[in-house]
């Protein structure tokens, strides 16, 4: 990323084609095709996609119009593409460059596995890996398992370090891990977007995995990366993840050979040649157990001939001669022979070499979900102390039983995990297995629980009901550390909650994404958090629990809500509501008054929210959670001033304050209440809450913060300052790929337009609000809309003008929805 952002300055071409190419993928086409429809010659375009030329700007409009972009943002960067900066002059002495600044961006990511130091043969295998990267950019290996497949791509991928310096990535897409799905193309794409540290903002959350495959090419294009997609199931897993334009490759390995991808060149691995197995079971085996292996060859021969040549279980077998000094290799081929293949006798020796503890945590090793585990996650399976864990994961290493891809972080790879799952069904009851998965499930919701906690974003925190925490849990000092968590444990936790889905354990299936809520706000989206509540519904029904099937009901709602699907959300806060009765407890009741209160804000109601976001607040009070009262309190506040009531706003805004300092939202309503009278105030108040949005990294947010300022700016008469806080706003929201939030901005946008004497640009946003009000519900958003379109044709459209009011006055006259739909919230 270094080396990125610095190309990115010194040569704005380089980062203007980029962005090209993110429109041409958007866009679907090719380049004929896309010069065809924008009026280009294909050679031409093909300069400006490549960075070879700049385009002039007509060019880029043509462009911009095809995919139905804003051309503006690119601007700045084609202006900086025709001016580039000077190059550097020559010296005869370079100086030596400069310590990073605190705060500097990190070094490239390199996330290839240590490379094997006693990597043998492969020579003509390995220059076809380099030859093909070189003149095709990806190259598929394949072969059956243990063959060396993975070996030879590292292998490969650290040679080609130096020439690919920007990233070197590695992901294991599990297409042949026992007991786990393979990994599916939208969350490999969200694994190695995440490891180009791309900001979430920039990954479309919404629109299928393609927008994702597009955004992961044009981020990809940028750089000069080698990537290596480890253990592919078919063509169809890998598709979307290789590289588009630029320089990056990638080489694929799989057990499986991917005839689909009928343009990427195949590299077939065979077993090694004996010469080559037995050069590899030496150079395995240490200095000291050459001179035996010499001295006994036809034990030796025997040892290869058991391990089938296979390079994995060639060093299995030296692992354990390098640390059984006493054993002769006779002894050696004795404990092989006992086996029933190649692989099994390979690990079972290595496995029958530990002691009971240790061969008891291996097998329970291969029960775990998931593609890595941590120290604390061995200790919940095996039900050992932290300590005990850490030691015997020591000794499973040694005994390359289990693997260290990071620094904290174990794995085992699949044959191994194979053997182990193998083995504990051989040696372990089903009643033990059983409650070894639980006791893992256990760990996840606790811990996923404990992070939650130290990420106090305004939800109350819940008690967990779902089996018993373990012993020890890692500590969160703060919410950097509890977000760092759920980051790099996403995908363990995903392949967690659906191993608790095929387990019947419903409790943790209901309980789960509760904890996970706020940081999925942050960095998944709402498509993902919506299949996970609706998989928790399911489970709170099995369960029959009124409290767990009340909060399911509810949790989905709001996740429905904030995916734009306003008619769902009712339909589940009215099926939640007499089981919140029912049960009786003030938090759940306070949570859903809250919920139905927002919505039937934005449906329009205004009496009846209001009521809500007080009943609310008495009930947070009640539960004993102050801060969600005072997040009641604001909401009222927020709702009075789109009222006009600008001094019982402001009132309460500051009532909320004072329970709560930090509420973002009693700052903005407070900022935007009193911008007229106390501009300075005002403003201050507005940057607190951008503050506080950015470093709690919701971007919805603060997009909120930003329009918001745009309003108070716009009360003062500063209105170029105003649309600018406006246009920034709506660019991150561009940026989240969910336009339904642009329903809470564009009114306010519109008429700041409208004042600033742009009608055009005012008429277009108040018209985006009439496309998308009806499709979500909001009324009262669709009636300001036809009001701020009359107020701007009075001058010049007058009929037009007057059939708009008319529209907006029926439209507030009867402005309260249906309630047939609504529950009644308990008293």
């Amino acid at each position: 990323m270094v080396a990125q952002q610095r190309t990115a300055r010194a040569y704005p071409q380089d980062e203007l084609a980029a962005r090209l190419r993110l429109i041409q993928e958007l866009s679907g086409r090719g380049v004929r095709a896309l010069a065809r429809d924008t009026g280009l010659s294909s050679s031409s375009l093909s300069r400006y996609l490549s960075g070879q030329t700049v385009p002039p700007w007509p060019a880029v409009l043509e462009l911009c119009r095809l995919v139905k972009r804003d051309p503006r943002p690119l601007r700045p960067l084609w202006e900086r593409a025709n001016n580039p900066l000077p190059a550097p002059p020559k010296t005869s002495r370079q100086p030596a460059p400069p310590s990073p600044p605190v705060g500097a961006p990190p070094p490239p990511r390199n996330d290839l596995p240590r490379d094997v130091p006693d990597f043998t043969g492969r020579e003509q295998a390995l220059a076809d890996v380099i030859a093909a990267v070189g003149s095709d950019r990806v190259v598929a290996v394949d072969g059956m398992a243990g063959v060396g497949k993975t070996s030879l791509a590292v292998h490969a991928a650290h040679q080609l370090t130096a020439e690919y310096p920007d990233a070197q990535l590695y992901l294991d897409l599990h297409g042949f891990t026992d007991g786990r799905q393979p990994l599916d193309p939208d969350a490999a794409l969200r694994a190695l977007l995440a490891a180009l540290q791309v900001p979430s903002e920039k990954v479309p959350q919404d629109g299928g995995v393609e927008l994702r495959a597009a955004c992961w090419r044009s981020e990809l294009a940028r750089l000069r990366a080698v990537v290596v997609l480890d253990n592919v199931a078919d063509a169809a897993q890998v598709s979307h993840l290789l590289p588009g334009a630029g320089e990056s490759v990638a080489i694929i390995t799989s057990r499986n050979r991917l005839l689909e991808l009928d343009e990427v060149p195949p590299v077939t691995l065979d077993v090694l040649t004996p010469e080559e197995s037995a050069e590899l079971l030496v150079r395995a085996s240490g200095d000291a157990r050459v001179g035996r292996l010499a001295k006994e060859p036809e034990q030796a021969a025997e040892v290869l001939r058991l391990c089938g040549n296979l390079p994995l279980a060639l060093r299995l077998a030296a692992a354990r001669l390098r640390h059984r000094p006493g054993w002769s290799i006779g002894i050696l081929v004795e404990r092989m022979a006992e086996g029933a293949s190649e692989f099994d006798t390979a690990f079972g020796m290595s496995v029958r070499q530990l002691n009971r503890d240790q061969r008891r945590l291996f097998r329970l090793l291969g029960l775990i979900p998931g593609s890595t585990f941590t120290d604390y996650v061995a200790a919940a399976v095996a039900d050992v102390s932290l300590r005990s864990a850490r030691t015997m994961l020591e000794d499973l290493l040694d005994a390359h039983l289990v693997q260290q891809p990071a620094d904290g972080r174990f794995r085992l790879h699949d044959l191994v995990r194979q053997h182990a799952r193998a083995a504990t069904v051989e040696h372990d009851t089903p009643a033990d297995r059983e409650r070894a998965l639980h006791r893992v499930l256990d760990y996840y919701v606790h811990t996923a629980a404990a992070a939650d906690t130290a990420m106090p974003f305004l939800s109350p925190t819940r008690s967990v009901s779902a089996g018993s925490p373990p012993a020890e849990l890692p500590h969160f000092p703060g919410r950097d550390a509890a977000f760092f968590w759920f980051v790099s444990e996403y995908t363990n936790l995903m392949a967690v909650f659906y191993a608790a889905v095929e387990a019947g354990a419903d409790t943790h299936v209901c309980e789960l994404p509760r904890f996970m809520r706020a940081f999925f706000a942050r960095r998944c989206g709402t498509t993902h958090l919506n299949a996970l509540f609706e998989q928790s519904l399911t489970a709170a029904q099995n369960l029959g629990d009124p409290r767990q099937l009340a909060e399911a009901h509810s949790d989905l709602g709001f996740a429905r809500y904030n995916a734009g699907r306003m008619t769902e959300a009712a339909a589940a806060y009215a099926a939640a509501a007499p089981l919140v009765a029912e049960v009786g407890d003030p938090l759940p009741r306070a949570e859903l008054t809250m919920r139905c209160a927002q919505l039937r804000w934005d449906e329009g109601s205004v009496e009846e929210p209001l009521e809500l976001f007080r009943r609310a607040r008495d009930l947070y009070s009640t539960a004993g959670c102050p801060t969600s009262a005072a997040d009641a309190i604001a909401s009222e506040a927020w709702a009075v001033l789109q009222l006009g009531h600008r001094d019982r706003a402001a009132q309460l805004a500051r009532e909320a304050l004072d329970l709560h300092a930090p509420s973002l939202q009693a700052q903005i309503t407070l900022g935007v209440a009193i911008a007229a009278d106390e501009p300075e105030e005002a403003l201050d108040h507005l940057d607190r809450a951008l503050t506080l949005a950015r470093e709690d990294g919701h971007k919805h947010n603060e997009a909120w913060c930003l329009n918001c300022r745009g309003v108070a700016l716009r009360e003062t008469g500063r209105y170029e300052e105003a649309l600018a806080g406006h246009r920034e706003a709506f660019a991150l929201l561009d940026a989240l790929f969910e336009d339904h939030w642009k329903i809470h901005f564009l009114n306010s946008y519109a008429e700041t337009c409208r004042l600033a004497g742009l009608a055009d640009e005012a008429v277009d946003l108040y018209r985006q609000t009439l496309a998308l009000a009806p499709t979500l519900g909001h009324r009262f958003e669709e009636a300001t809309a036809h009001q701020g379109i009359a107020d701007v044709l009075d001058a010049t459209d007058p009929a037009a003008a007057v059939e708009h009011r008319a529209a907006a006055e029926a439209l507030f006259a009867d402005i309260t929805p249906s309630t047939s739909l609504h529950p009644a919230i308990p008293e």
